[in-house]
């Protein structure tokens, strides 16, 4: 029996994922099909590509506003290409305000929808879960927490695992990851992360270089690290970084660290070659300061204490705000690490909070307070195993299950 699904991703985190569920459904049936929108590595899994998946990344509401025409052309071609050929199964990778529309009405036209990545809205815009009940099947969701709330809400679901704790060792090595990046073990070392969007680099960027030189000048062998994402917010950082001087700051930029001393499995037996160069940095760092987002819980996988930060403009929270129905999120934790431990296992500095000085603060005592250091890694180690899961074949069976293959 061939299997053919539709899937639609739109980030680059997407579409790793939906790489690694497709080959877990490769693995888990005779035949499969594959069809939509994904980057690269869906690509490489076998899809027949409809879109480029750039042409669905967008970044915040203005981005979204800009690119709107476009977006409905293809929001509008998707859903034709799905209803003509109908395929035992469309699945929808994160990207919710495109894709959670598209399962609406596909699966009103007797075609069952899978939705992996569940939207936050144990953060922010929980009225969406009424979308979700109309549009979605069946959920596959990325954190054990997830699987209550929306089984509470009458909605079927199945805790898959996150794939990063797959692909992140358990026991990092930050004496191989110093002599990667060429930094001295015997010095500290502080990873800064100020973002990957360009609002994020504007705002947190000046105060975090400004608590960065604070530290300096407690500990002047202080080694920092600055990694980006690509070379358009390595451009914006280092404009920044201009006006707000700090020596020994390394800005580093794209996937594999070059040297022989970065290829290949090491001794762990974890090939490293294709990670980004911020898990080298998190490796080395003794400390991270981070904006909040993915790299918080990439950070808790690499067992690190960190500073979690952020700040949007006035217009933004107004916006948010409206947009949610709320004046707050709904929990007491805004970082992924804090939220899948419920509890401040690290400081949140945010909004007006964040000030350079408290940012130093914080951020010493992550590079020198023993006991936190401690506490930190054996709660993130419980993280880390409770995350651990099959992925791909947890994925693949539930998707099966869900088009009766």
């Amino acid at each position: 029996m061939t299997v053919r699904a539709a899937i639609v991703a739109g980030e680059p985190s997407g579409d790793l994922l939906a790489a690694r569920m497709i080959r877990g459904l490769q693995a888990s049936a005779s035949q499969i099909q594959v069809m939509g929108i994904g980057g690269p590595e869906m690509t490489r899994a076998g899809l027949e590509a409809w879109h480029p998946m750039d042409a669905l990344s967008v970044f915040g509401y203005v981005d979204a506003l800009r690119r709107a025409p476009s977006l409905i052309r293809i929001w509008r071609d998707t859903r034709r290409r799905v209803l003509a050929q109908r395929p035992d199964v469309f699945i929808g990778v994160d990207a919710p305000d495109f894709n959670l529309r598209l399962e609406e009405k596909i699966r009103v036209a007797g075609i069952p929808t899978v939705h992996f990545v569940g939207p936050s809205i144990w953060a922010w815009r929980f009225e969406r879960i009424h979308q979700i009940r109309r549009a979605v099947s069946h959920m596959l969701v990325l954190f054990p927490f997830e699987e209550s709330l929306y089984r509470e809400q009458g909605i079927p679901v199945t805790y898959v695992g996150h794939p990063l704790a797959e692909l992140i060792p358990v026991r990092p090595d930050r004496q191989a990851a110093c002599a990667r990046l060429g930094l001295d073990a015997s010095r500290r070392v502080l990873a800064v992360l100020p973002g990957s969007r360009e609002s994020e680099i504007r705002l947190l960027a000046p105060r975090f270089l400004q608590a960065v030189q604070r530290l300096k000048s407690q500990d002047p062998t202080l080694q920092v690290v600055v990694p980006m994402v690509n070379a358009q917010r390595r451009a914006q950082f280092e404009a920044i970084q201009a006006q707000y001087l700090v020596s020994g700051c390394r800005v580093l930029q794209g996937l594999a660290v070059p040297g022989e001393s970065g290829s290949g499995p090491c001794a762990d037996g974890v090939d490293r070659t294709a990670w980004p160069v911020g898990w080298h940095a998190m490796e080395a760092a003794d400390a991270v300061l981070v904006a909040s987002g993915t790299a918080t819980l990439e950070t808790a996988l690499f067992k690190r204490p960190m500073v979690i930060s952020y700040a949007i403009t006035p217009w933004m929270r107004r916006l948010m705000a409206w947009k949610s129905g709320q004046n707050g999120p709904s929990l007491p934790w805004v970082g992924l690490p804090n939220i899948l431990a419920r509890e401040f296992v690290v400081p949140e500095l945010l909004q007006e909070a964040a000030t350079p000085d408290a940012l130093a603060a914080e951020t010493w005592k992550a590079l020198t307070d023993v006991q936190q250091k401690v506490r930190v890694q054996q709660r993130f180690t419980e993280l880390h195993q409770s995350l651990s899961r099959d992925t791909p074949a947890l994925a693949a069976r539930a998707i099966l299950e869900v088009c009766g293959a």
